[in-house]
């Protein structure tokens, strides 16, 4: 199933600076625990974005290890080169389709990481495969997303400002299910861990921020919200004034983020 979507720059680093800035748990502390890296691994991070997760492992290793990102997003990717000349560090990043075959050598890696991107994938089952071939017998593939019930006070505002049914996101969908069904029938094993993290809002400025940045981050995927261009204003309006009501009446807006982490041995 072809996904016609794309995330912005700008929209992405938004809302990762949100999750920090307002929840009470540390997603990266959580993924490090489970995934037990170790030194002189050669990694690999698939829809690395602007390096974020390279970076984490980077730093965690102390160095001591071969990382590879690679993502779709030359502006991303862009960034992330940046980010690595300013540290000096030896990360290396490339271009990298998962929709086709992996310009990489099968049964290289130890360690491969595809976080929050793979639900966008065209084919499911080639993308796995692909994830599948470039690791070492032995190696692990370790993806991350959100499950069904993830962000509901969200989609509960939207829905009470704008009358309107949620599509489908990507994510929530497909992860639980497709992404799960296919790691478990290409990999020999596959763990489940699941990771909460409540985002705390005492005013509805930053969840307004979070909701422009989900919503603006592609309106295709919500196309059956905007028929027209003064639309999303209007949107946000109501948004503004539902979740004013609901911060008025609980003292505060609470987001719980429920990410699943699959965890799969070749």
């Amino acid at each position: 199933m072809k996904i016609d979507y794309r995330e912005t720059t700008n929209d992405l680093l938004k809302r990762i600076d949100i999750h920090s800035q307002y929840g009470s748990n540390n997603i990266d502390e959580w993924m490090l625990k489970i995934i037990n890296l170790q030194k002189g691994m050669n990694i690999l991070d698939v829809g690395c974005g602007a390096g974020k997760q390279c970076f984490s492992y980077h730093k965690y290793l102390g160095g001591d290890a071969i990382i590879t990102g690679g993502d779709v997003n030359e502006e991303l990717l862009d960034k992330a080169k940046s980010e690595n000349l300013r540290l000096k560090t030896n990360i290396k990043f490339i271009s990298l389709d998962f929709n086709k075959i992996f310009p990489l050598e099968p049964n290289q890696f130890d360690f491969e990481s595809c976080c929050f991107a793979i639900y966008y994938a065209e084919d499911i089952p080639f993308t796995i495969r692909e994830m599948h071939r470039v690791l070492k017998t032995g190696g692990r593939l370790f993806t991350s997303g959100p499950m069904p019930e993830n962000k509901q006070m969200f989609y509960d505002i939207i829905r009470e400002a704008t009358g309107k049914v949620i599509p489908p996101m990507p994510g929530s969908s497909r992860y639980s299910t497709q992404i799960l069904s296919a790691m478990k029938s290409t990999f020999s094993m596959v763990d489940i861990e699941i990771f909460e993290n409540p985002l705390v809002f005492d005013s509805v400025e930053p969840f307004l921020a979070y909701t422009r940045a989900s919503l603006s981050e592609d309106r295709k995927l919500w196309g059956s919200f905007f028929q027209s261009k003064d639309d999303f204003e209007k949107i946000m309006d109501s948004i503004h004034h539902v979740s004013s009501k609901w911060l008025d009446r609980d003292g505060k807006l609470v987001m719980k983020k429920v990410v699943g982490g699959f965890i799969a041995t070749k």
